[in-house]
């Protein structure tokens, strides 16, 4: 199948969800080569928008996502990859989920989740 990487300037967006619970963890890009090498690994490769490269979730905090089952959607431009999370979260703030806060009808943030492990530890000063 051709993936249309067209419509988003060559990107795919990427649903990360824990292959067993079901929870989404984080939302990320593809380009092209980002989505070959994830094939080629069996892990999420992502392509970083904001440093302009490829990027596979663990190579610094060695927080991993094995691919285990990519889905895509009727419009063949947007990718639910569904994964065995290896480490404590995969959030950079240190949570499970990159969606640890609820908003209120108001608009009010609230942190609903356990942080999982300290991001300074893990990737020093810049947590980004």
């Amino acid at each position: 199948m051709d993936l249309d990487f067209k419509k988003l300037d060559g990107l795919l967006p990427a649903v990360i969800q824990d292959a067993v619970t079901g929870e989404v963890l984080m939302l990320g890009f593809m380009n092209e080569e980002a989505y070959a090498a994830t094939q080629a690994s069996g892990e999420v490769t992502f392509y970083s928008r904001s440093r302009n490269k490829l990027w596979r979730k663990g190579e610094q905090s060695g927080h991993v996502l094995r691919v285990r089952e990519i889905r895509v959607d009727c419009d063949v431009d947007t990718l639910l990859i569904r994964v065995e999370a290896l480490g404590p979260g995969v959030c950079h703030e240190g949570y499970r989920s990159c969606f640890f806060r609820q908003l209120s009808r108001d608009g009010e943030a609230k942190v609903d989740a356990e942080r999982m492990f300290d991001p300074k530890a893990v990737y020093g000063k810049d947590s980004r």
